[in-house]
């Protein structure tokens, strides 16, 4: 550790979080000891205190996980976050060297934690050393290097919207299922997470079943999604940013649940992107959360129109939605080229192109 100038640090540290990933850091870097209005993106250096259990790695910008250890120097992202199955968390009013905060997720999300739930341990202490600044002390945020805001779409390739109750529910398996088969059938396919916690596996996931290009609200300087108000410029900002590759298809899953504490809901509220939009996969759980989500959507004016997720993994399941509920269902484990099919059906029906 050594002074740059009055007020800036230089430090070694051991590893960067992947919520850091769009700014081009060194393990290098500077600091100054605080800030007194820190905000959401800011860069932040820390120690980690102790050791979890249940939730001890950190993703790295390459996307490979490391352990954290006890004294290992990190550098991640002050955020929000509000998992029904994971941590809860704020950002402080204040950041000052010598302050305790928590990891919050395996991306490198750092905040206050004030909760979390029963199948995790707490989460993992965090001692401040820093926030991360230029030459000049000004604090590095990932909004810095943001992609430009989009007040419209324009011309778009068909999208797959893939929403569902909460997280685990089956989204993430359905998207990356969905894009391979799309994949196999000579399809040129984008895709996109845009909501929930910075983290780079989904994405990468995606990348990793054929997608030609991904993007998430990372790309648009947000840690989360959490207070995030109207998701429809950040969706619309993404879908520009994936057509720069000329997809046949853009497939967008919609991250935590429809209800919470992630903005989803505005998503479906913006005309544009519902006019754009040429088809609905909902992911449940149960019977009680596709029918939950197919009536909550159909009260905004919107159709359902392919039930998958946990609820289908069985036939039986499937069945029952398909019966009950007088929706299409398939489960992308046992058969996702049915999945496709149906999908690729409701697309070309939907948006008049065929695919």
């Amino acid at each position: 550790m050594k002074n740059l100038q009055a007020g800036i640090t230089i430090i070694d540290t051991d590893k960067l979080g992947s919520a850091t990933s769009p700014l081009p850091l060194s393990k290098t870097i500077a600091i100054v000891d605080s800030s007194e209005s820190p905000r959401a993106g800011d860069l932040v250096a820390v120690r980690a205190l102790t050791d979890s259990a249940t939730y001890n790695m950190l993703e790295l910008p390459t996307g490979r996980l490391a352990k954290i250890n006890p004294g290992d120097l990190l550098v991640g992202v002050l955020g929000q976050r509000r998992a029904l199955k994971g941590f809860v968390g704020d950002v402080p009013e204040k950041v000052r060297s010598g302050d305790h905060l928590h990891l919050l997720n395996m991306g490198g999300v750092i905040g206050r934690c004030t909760g979390h739930h029963s199948s995790l341990g707490e989460a993992i202490k965090l001692e401040v050393i820093g926030l991360v600044c230029d030459e000049n002390g000004r604090v590095a945020n990932i909004a810095d290097v943001a992609l430009p805001p989009r007040s419209s779409i324009g011309e778009t390739a068909p999208i797959v919207l893939i929403a569902g109750t909460s997280m685990n529910s089956g989204k993430t398996y359905a998207a990356t299922e969905l894009i391979k088969q799309a994949n196999r059938a000579g399809l040129r396919v984008a895709a996109a997470k845009l909501s929930g916690v910075a983290c780079l596996r989904d994405t990468l996931n995606m990348a990793d079943h054929g997608a030609v290009a991904t993007a998430s609200f990372l790309d648009c300087g947000l840690a989360s999604t959490v207070d995030a108000g109207d998701l429809a410029p950040i969706a619309k900002t993404i879908v520009a940013r994936l057509n720069e590759s000329a997809p046949d298809l853009i497939v967008i899953e919609l991250g935590d649940g429809i209800l919470g504490g992630c903005a989803v809901d505005s998503v479906f509220d913006d005309r544009e992107l519902r006019e754009a939009t040429a088809a609905i996969i909902f992911c449940a759980t149960d019977y009680v959360g596709a029918w939950g989500g197919i009536e909550l959507l159909r009260r905004r004016g919107i159709e359902v129109d392919l039930v998958a997720g946990s609820v289908t993994d069985s036939q039986m399941g499937q069945d029952y939605v398909e019966k009950e509920f007088g929706v299409p269902a398939a489960n992308a484990k046992r058969n996702s080229a049915l999945l496709w099919e149906l999908v690729r059906s409701k697309v070309e029906r939907n948006s008049g192109v065929s695919v």
